[in-house]
């Protein structure tokens, strides 16, 4: 009966191994996902900057433009 202890905790130790393999290809797919992922993340962040800036621009014409109708509007007064 010991016998048949051993050989089924063996071959259920070996079942495990060979679920929890951690090879080199399993490895590398791992790190590829992982810098696949951030570089998503940087283009991600690169165009939110991007967005970012051209919405600061944006507001930038705004406000001259508003200074703009501002200064117009004295110069209209002006020449009344």
């Amino acid at each position: 009966m010991k016998k048949l202890a051993i050989v089924t905790v063996a071959v259920i130790a070996l079942g495990v191994a060979a679920c929890n393999k951690n090879n080199a290809d399993n490895n590398a797919a791992n790190e590829t996902a992982v810098e696949n992922t951030a570089s998503t993340d940087v283009n991600a962040a690169t165009d939110a900057t991007a967005n970012a800036d051209a919405a600061l621009n944006a507001a930038g014409n705004a406000v001259d433009n508003a200074g703009n109708a501002v200064g117009n509007a004295q110069n209209a007064v002006e020449n009344k």
